[in-house]
């Protein structure tokens, strides 16, 4: 059976086309810490491959033979929280069955069956460690998977376990231990029963380091994709390599999702003398999109943590500036993978900034009533004159009490007008936005085939429209909002431009606020909105 494109659980080197983790961590560092008996982090956001990586490490280190190292997975106790025995517990159950699975090590089961029932869970762990290395040949090196997944005083317990054993290394304790997660330890927040809030890095302060394993490379995108082209025939399109590269900046679910859209879900492509087109990889995108996929689920959780909320709204509103956005937070964001901090701040690859906001309105869109079919000239063109009218009078309408419902009202507005066109461009064509910090403005570019059988293969209806909240004069505003709109315009080939401004000013009268001018930029012609 040929090998195919992974997005779910660990990579099988036999059933899986993989860049192999050793090419993607500096694993000289992870070796010279490990020789230099250091504890430390390797962390990454969601789906990028650390477990993967964290079993090629134990299976490399095994096989050299100098260390025993073992792979163990500790996410069951998070459902522990605040109980330290049942949360101990399932942590050094999870180390005794793997250490069954992959060393065939039965001792550990012996003993924490006999004398570890007896010992209190505060020094349980520290104890079974202890024990392995004083009856281990070699010096042990241990990976914790999930270990940001404990939650309260069963994480406190268990790292200031490991931190009373760290003087006892290599003899009586293990040489080295990596704990991974998605987080660098000084963003665990630890609620504890008795209320406190703890830092991880207070309860471990012998990290020697923080890894960070990251995305593929724009060279790794096109060599993954290579190898079922060399294993099938299949070839895929240049322009894909361009467009996946900007999609996914090399997100690993993200890349993997992309191409078993394109490989297996296209039904006609499972014909390996298929070409994947770019048509073809569009359609995948879209379908990802829509999907909701597990990743892109996460990723919706993931906006309602208070600490994201202040960064991605900022992005979304493009408002704020960076100083009025906490550093850590900042940080925090970005080791989830949700944002890119250089050269500037924004949203960490396209199909993100695509999900994002409709997955925030998302439930807005279900409830509106807006027909597709209202807004189409008869040869199918998008009447955007019509289109936008009619968000006027919606926004006149309902805007204060839809906007309310959002979570991220400082963007309402934006994310108002992204809704009301998602309604209508859905099925048909696609929105592509620009949006990021100090901004002050969010630009949207639709797409929209024409004739429908053609799809985006026959003429495509190229609309821009630029959202800005008005701060100041009018006039001032329209000045720099023009000049704006005209140089996306030029940017994109669009036919036709549109500017859309937001008075959110509430001594400002309905009747002041709604208002339509044509005028001029740069010799192009902008429709103007108020609203």
């Amino acid at each position: 059976m040929e090998r195919f494109f992974n997005t779910a659980g660990p990579i099988i080197p036999t059933d899986h086309y993989h860049i192999p983790s050793f090419e993607r961590v500096d694993w000289d560092e992870i070796q010279n810490l490990i020789a230099r008996k250091r504890y430390f982090l390797l962390h990454a956001p969601r789906q990028t491959g650390k477990t993967s990586a964290l079993l090629e490490m134990m299976q490399a280190l095994n096989e050299v033979g100098k260390y025993r190292a073992l792979y163990a997975n500790i996410e069951g106790a998070q459902a522990a929280r605040n109980d330290v025995e049942a949360g101990i517990a399932t942590v050094c159950n999870a180390l005794v069955r793997s250490a069954d699975v992959y060393l065939q090590e039965k001792r550990l089961s012996a003993w924490l069956n006999a004398e570890g029932k007896a010992m209190p869970a505060q020094d349980r762990f520290s104890a079974l460690l202890a024990h392995w290395a004083g009856i281990s040949d070699k010096p042990i090196v241990l990976f914790l998977d999930e270990a940001d997944a404990l939650i309260g005083d069963t994480l406190v317990s268990l790292l200031r376990q490991i931190r009373a054993g760290y003087a006892q290394r290599p003899n009586a304790f293990p040489q080295s231990i990596v704990l991974c997660g998605l987080r660098d330890i000084k963003d665990y927040r630890i609620h504890v029963a008795n209320g406190d809030v703890i830092t991880g890095g207070s309860a471990f302060n012998i990290k020697a380091k923080s890894l960070r394993l990251g995305n593929f490379s724009e060279a790794e995108v096109r060599a993954l994709y290579q190898q079922h082209t060399t294993a099938t025939g299949q070839t895929f399109a240049e322009a894909i390599f361009v467009e996946a590269w900007a999609d996914t900046r090399g997100q690993p679910w993200l890349v993997n999702a992309l191409a078993h859209e394109m490989t297996w879900e296209d039904r006609a492509a499972r014909d390996r003398a298929t070409p994947i087109t770019l048509e073809r990889y569009l359609a995948a995108r879209e379908r990802l999109i829509y999907s909701r996929a597990t990743h892109l689920d996460q990723l919706t959780d993931k906006l309602r943590e208070p600490r994201v909320h202040g960064v991605i709204s900022a992005l979304l509103s493009g408002e704020q500036t960076e100083l009025l956005v906490p550093h850590d937070d900042l940080q925090y964001v970005e080791d989830l993978g949700l944002i890119v901090r250089k050269p500037q701040l924004h949203i960490s690859n396209r199909i993100y900034r695509e999900v994002i906001p409709r997955e925030l309105t998302s439930v807005t869109q279900d409830t509106m009533v807006q027909q597709q079919s209202w807004y189409l000239t008869p040869d199918r063109h998008l009447d955007m004159a019509k289109l936008l009218a009619a968000f006027q009078q919606f926004f006149r309408e309902n805007s204060e009490s839809w906007i309310e419902r959002f979570d991220y009202k400082e963007a309402g507005p934006q994310l108002l007008m992204q809704a009301f066109l998602q309604r209508i461009i859905n099925g048909g064509g696609r929105i592509n936005r620009e949006y990021g910090l100090g901004r002050r403005r969010t630009d949207l570019l639709i797409e929209w085939p024409v004739n429908e059988a053609a799809g985006f293969h026959g003429e495509v209806q190229r609309i821009v429209i630029e959202l800005k909240l008005q701060h100041g004069t009018l006039e001032a505003v329209l000045d720099k909002g023009l000049e704006q709109t005209a140089d996306y315009a030029d940017k994109c080939r669009a036919d036709e431009a549109h500017l859309l401004l937001f008075n959110r000013n509430p001594n400002v009268s309905w009747d002041d606020k709604i208002w339509r001018r044509t005028l001029e930029n740069q010799g192009r012609s902008i429709d103007v909105w108020g609203a």
